[in-house]
């Protein structure tokens, strides 16, 4: 609940299961972003429940909290790479911060940067990639922790048609290998071409679940 008794999410039942991939649409202000915020425990629901793999978010300690994101990768409509890294070491950054050794964080960084195909482009700067490039980035740093859920805030807003959609096959990919992953955009046509369980929020309510 905002201020002044307005709602940004209300009586809202959903369920979604491991290894789901769901796509979460509806008008700006929907409350599409409210609710990824929520799941990334970056804000606490006024009332009710927010369980995430049995676990109650609201509930959890600030220790707590900061081992449960690790298990959550975030990808950004606007990338968010930090322009004075490379490739390399903006995917790192978390495993780095979190003290793994050397040696891993740069299989891990080979790894997932092969997954989305741009092994070639380690050490290159965001400046020198393509917006489509940048974005492969971003959910290449958001799959390197092995994450049990991908969130995505309208991933695909800066792109042209066909590389959204080539952003939104990474993404079946990841779903693939087991990975839970929600998907807030706008675009029905994308949602139309990809297929997926599609929840729509209006005004805050659940309005569809198909």
């Amino acid at each position: 609940m905002y201020t002044r008794g307005v709602y940004a999410l209300r009586d809202l039942t959903l369920t979604i299961g491991k290894g789901d991939f769901v796509f979460l649409t509806g008008p700006s202000g929907a409350g599409k972003s409210t609710l990824l915020r929520l799941l990334l425990r970056q804000d606490v629901p006024s009332a009710g429940h927010l369980i995430v793999g049995g676990r109650s978010l609201s509930k959890m300690s600030a220790s707590q909290v900061q081992t449960y994101r690790r298990s959550v990768g975030f990808v950004f409509q606007d990338f968010k790479l930090i322009p004075t890294r490379t490739v390399y070491e903006n995917i790192t950054f978390v495993p780095r911060v979190l003290g793994q050794p050397v040696a891993v964080q740069r299989r891990k960084a080979f790894q997932v940067l092969k997954w989305v195909g741009l092994q070639h482009r380690l050490n290159a700067f965001p400046e020198e990639l393509s917006g489509g490039e940048q974005q492969r980035v971003a959910v290449a740093r958001a799959l390197i922790n092995d994450p049990a859920l991908v969130l995505a805030d309208e991933p695909t807003g800066n792109l042209d048609p066909d590389l959204a959609l080539e952003i939104m096959n990474l993404f079946r990919d990841i779903n693939a290998r087991g990975t839970t992953v929600l998907v807030a955009t706008h675009d029905r046509e994308l949602i139309r071409r990809v297929g997926k369980q599609t929840v729509t929020l209006e005004h805050g309510l659940l309005v569809e679940d198909a």
